[in-house]
């Protein structure tokens, strides 16, 4: 009897990267700006949601800009996931630049510069412009091609209609290779750009819904131009002044942008291009659409970062400005001063402060919930009730983190849900902030530069800044 061989198949599995706040789909608020308790990914903080949305809708209004937010609390409080699902609430339109306080601190470009940059990505342009576009169904393309290979290039005829009327363009070379790409049939509804001879597929004209088994579930059917054939049309573009600013820095122009090769622009440059949109402006060719800038842990900014913040949030053209920190009376960095959040007061002034207050352990119950679901993980209930003590006791952090650390104990004991066990083991295998600090100060002496010695280097540095 012959031997079957059995070839082994392998399921390739797509990776997906969850991130910290990868749940997250907008701000959870109703028609009246009222906090839903769990909603769009946001557990909680209900105040400082509705307060958010307030600054969204000033924001989607367009008619305030120069404002700044700070998000103050402790740490693990969501302040930075209240910024992401103002991000998401805001939709495409409306620019949404996002940096860290210690991004600044590079050696490619000066800490204005990179302010300058990150300010001028949260300021979009809406650039509003005519063209003549041909807009029909196609009834039929005739391409004659030449018999020999030294004769004329091939030329042929497209044939378009609208409901009422129909029309026969003669076709040049290039055109037949745009029509060719963009793989255009008889039955497609088309519009040709008339200036740059740009051809777009609309979609499949209704009359040739019979042949929907032959063209597949993806094909988009549309009706049939109605009207004349030539139309004016008023397109839409939003660009960012940054995207502006590179294109016309950089002999590359906008391969720039995808190289990341900005480094620094000249003043000139951009003073041209502010003079130009204030022209565009006042033709109405043109609009601004303030966005928002957020910046994460802005107490890692130094004294000179806030007083261009203080300059640069007067400007006419300044977007929202929310920042977030989490520490509370600082010293301010580049001075020996201290200040409450690390902010000097006359910026402090400026900024309208939501607090964020820690999370009940109920809250912590929801938030863990949404978690296993978005992380693919099945945990009984009396896991998630550990799950929850430990991060009432510990912080909602290292309980998240938690969760795969688990996921992955379970798969290794071959089990289908995390249980207690699992938790129990992870819990024992990563310690907390507490338990570390705990351990620290029991073998203290055993580590290198221990209090003692830390104590002593602290009254040397203060003697010397003394002097």
């Amino acid at each position: 009897m012959a031997e079957v061989k059995v070839s082994e198949t392998k399921d390739l599995t797509r990776i997906e990267r969850i991130g910290a706040h990868s749940h997250i789909r907008g701000l959870g608020l109703d028609d009246t700006f009222e906090a839903r308790d769990v909603s769009q990914g946001m557990v909680g903080q209900r105040s400082a949601r509705r307060a958010a949305g307030i600054i969204l809708q000033m924001i989607k209004e367009g008619q305030i800009a120069g404002r700044g937010v700070l998000l103050a609390g402790q740490p693990g409080t969501g302040k930075t996931a209240i910024a992401m699902g103002m991000a998401k609430a805001l939709g495409e339109e409306t620019p949404f630049a996002m940096m860290a306080g210690s991004e600044i601190f590079s050696l490619e470009m000066s800490k204005t510069e990179a302010l300058s940059q990150a300010f001028r990505k949260a300021i979009g342009v809406r650039i509003k412009e005519e063209t003549e576009i041909i807009e029909g169904e196609v009834v039929e393309i005739q391409i004659e091609r030449p018999a020999t290979a030294g004769a004329a290039s091939k030329t042929g005829k497209l044939t378009l209609k609208t409901t009422e009327m129909e029309t026969v363009y003669d076709l040049g070379t290039k055109m037949i290779e745009a029509l060719g790409k963009a793989k255009v049939q008889s039955g497609d509804v088309i519009a040709i750009d008339k200036a740059s001879g740009k051809i777009t597929k609309l979609g499949r004209s209704f009359a040739r819904s019979r042949d929907y088994d032959a063209m597949g579930p993806q094909t988009k059917f549309v009706q049939c131009p109605d009207g004349e054939l030539q139309k004016r049309k008023e397109v839409v573009h939003v660009v960012t002044l940054h995207e502006i600013d590179v294109i016309n820095s950089r002999t590359q122009g906008f391969l720039a942008l995808f190289a990341g090769d900005t480094g620094e622009i000249r003043s000139e440059v951009r003073e041209q291009i502010d003079s130009k949109v204030a022209e565009w402006r006042e033709e109405g060719k043109a609009e601004i659409v303030p966005g928002v800038l957020f910046i994460d842990e802005v107490h890692m900014l130094d004294i000179e970062c806030f007083s261009y913040l203080n300059r640069a949030l007067e400007n006419e053209m300044a977007p929202i400005l929310v920042v977030a920190t989490n520490r509370g009376i600082t010293r301010i960095r580049g001075t020996n001063y201290k200040s409450p959040h690390g902010i000097p007061i006359d910026l402090l002034d400026r900024l309208l402060i939501i607090a964020t207050t820690p999370y009940t352990e109920e809250e912590i119950r929801k938030i863990l919930d949404i978690r296993c679901e978005e992380e693919d993980v099945d945990m009984t209930d009396d896991a998630k009730d550990l799950l929850t003590k430990i991060g009432a006791e510990t912080s909602l952090r290292y309980a998240m983190c938690l969760i795969s650390a688990a996921s992955l104990a379970c798969q290794r004991r071959k089990g289908k849900e995390v249980e207690i066990e699992d938790i129990s083991r992870v819990y024992t295998l990563f310690v907390d902030v507490k338990r570390s600090t705990q351990f620290l100060m029991e073998y203290q002496e055993q580590f290198m530069f221990s209090d003692v010695m830390g104590q002593v280097d602290e009254e040397v540095v203060m003697e010397e800044t003394e002097q």
